[in-house]
């Protein structure tokens, strides 16, 4: 295993946003790498609690194998995924943390929203 710090992103597939999300948790979350797993729309996926397994699965792998002590869950602006207006998208997140937060991961969870100009912030 490399040597560094883990956090895990649970995010849309959307490449605009993987960078400026990335650069975001190492710079907030003081973490050398960031896991990435990805679904389009994944913020509404999750929120519904629709099929889950496959996320569940990969966020397991990254904290057992990275030993990441860090989900961020995040939705963004222009989502093909799940086109709807930044307050349905906020709501989706908080619900996602309080989802993922369920699973008794024992790690923090945390959501963030990507704007139209691709800054990140914490919701």
């Amino acid at each position: 295993m490399a040597e560094g710090k883990f956090g895990t992103s649970v995010t849309c597939m959307d490449g605009r946003i993987q960078l400026p999300l990335a650069k975001w948790i190492k710079e907030n979350y003081s973490v050398d790498f960031v896991d990435t797993i990805t679904e389009p729309g994944v913020d509404k996926k999750v929120a519904e609690n629709n099929d889950l397994d496959s996320i569940k699965a990969k966020v397991g792998i990254s904290i057992n194998a990275h030993k990441s002590g860090l989900i961020v869950v995040s939705g963004h602006h222009d989502c093909a995924g799940n086109p709807v207006s930044e307050e349905e998208h906020i709501s989706h997140i908080k619900k996602c943390v309080d989802v993922i937060t369920s699973w008794n991961l024992g790690v923090k969870v945390v959501g963030a929203w990507v704007d139209d100009t691709w800054n990140v912030r914490t919701v």
